[in-house]
C-alpha cells in the first residue's frame, strides 16, 4: 500500500490528498526575447475545473519529483486547456499534469493512492507501474515558439 500512495506522490510532484496547493506563478522564467511554450491539452471529458501542470527541465527533477522551472493552472474550456510558459531558454522539457475537476487544488487520490482525476505527461508518455519517466516525457525546445499537444486520460 505504501509503494502505490509513494507511486501516486511521485507521479506528479504536484498537489496530492492532504497537502497544500501548489503555487501556480505566471511570470516568465527568463527573457522576454527567448521562445515560449504553449502546452494545450485536449481530449479533456469533464468541462469543469482546471489542468494544473508543471515544467521541468531535468531529468533528475522531472523523475525524482524535484522542484518543476514553473507550474500553471490552465482552466478548462469546453474539451481543452491551454497554458503559456513565456520566455524560456531552448533546451530539453517536460510536463506532468493532471485535470483538477473539482477545483480542489489537489490530485484526488483512492485510498491506497491511485488517481481519481485524468492525469498526462508531456510526449502523451505513459508509465510502467508508475508515472512516466524523462526519457519518454522530455522534448526540445529550440528558438522559435512552440505548441506542444497533450491528451489528458
Amino acid at each position: 500500500m505504501k509503494i502505490i500512495a509513494a507511486t501516486a506522490a511521485a507521479l506528479f510532484g504536484l498537489a496530492l490528498a492532504g497537502s497544500a496547493p501548489p503555487a501556480f506563478a505566471a511570470e516568465p522564467v527568463a527573457a522576454a526575447a527567448t521562445p515560449s511554450l504553449t502546452v494545450r491539452f485536449a481530449g479533456i471529458e469533464t468541462p469543469t475545473g482546471a489542468v494544473l501542470l508543471s515544467l521541468y527541465a531535468s531529468e533528475a527533477a522531472f523523475d525524482a519529483g524535484g522542484q518543476p522551472v514553473a507550474s500553471r493552472m490552465a482552466p478548462v474550456k469546453g474539451d481543452t486547456a491551454e497554458a503559456v510558459f513565456p520566455g524560456l531558454a531552448p533546451g530539453r522539457y517536460a510536463v506532468k499534469a493532471f485535470h483538477d475537476i473539482d477545483g480542489d487544488g489537489k490530485m484526488g487520490t483512492t485510498p491506497f493512492g491511485m488517481p481519481t482525476e485524468p492525469y498526462a505527461f508531456s510526449n502523451d508518455a505513459i508509465g510502467e507501474a508508475g508515472p512516466a519517466k524523462w526519457a519518454g516525457a522530455s522534448f526540445d525546445l529550440g528558438a522559435a515558439d512552440t505548441v506542444h499537444t497533450i491528451k489528458i486520460r
